[in-house]
C-alpha cells in the first residue's frame, strides 16, 4: 500500500513543483512521479523532518516533500539551462 501512496502523492507533488517552476510542459506523468519521490528524499535530508517516504503523512511532510521537489527542479534547471527560474 505504501508504494501506491508514494506514486500517487509523489506524482501530485512533482506536478505541483513543475507548475511552480514552469517546467510542466517538458515533463510527463512518469517524470512528475520521479521528481516527487526524489524531491521528498531531498526535502527530508535538507529539513530533517519526515516526508511521504518515511510514512509520515501530514501537512508538514507534504510541504517538506514539495520543497525538496522544487529544489530538485531548480538544480536540474541550473545545470540544463545555466540559470534558475
Amino acid at each position: 500500500m505504501n508504494i501506491i501512496i508514494w506514486l500517487v502523492v509523489g506524482g501530485l507533488i512533482g506536478w505541483i513543483a513543475s507548475k511552480i517552476m514552469n517546467t510542466d510542459a517538458q515533463q510527463g506523468v512518469v517524470l512528475n512521479v520521479i521528481v516527487g519521490i526524489i524531491g521528498a528524499v531531498i526535502g527530508g535530508f535538507v529539513a530533517g523532518h519526515g516526508t511521504i517516504n518515511s510514512n509520515d503523512f501530514s501537512l508538514m511532510s507534504l510541504g517538506v516533500s514539495l520543497l525538496g521537489a522544487i529544489i530538485l527542479l531548480a538544480i536540474v534547471n541550473f545545470f540544463t539551462r545555466g540559470r534558475m527560474r
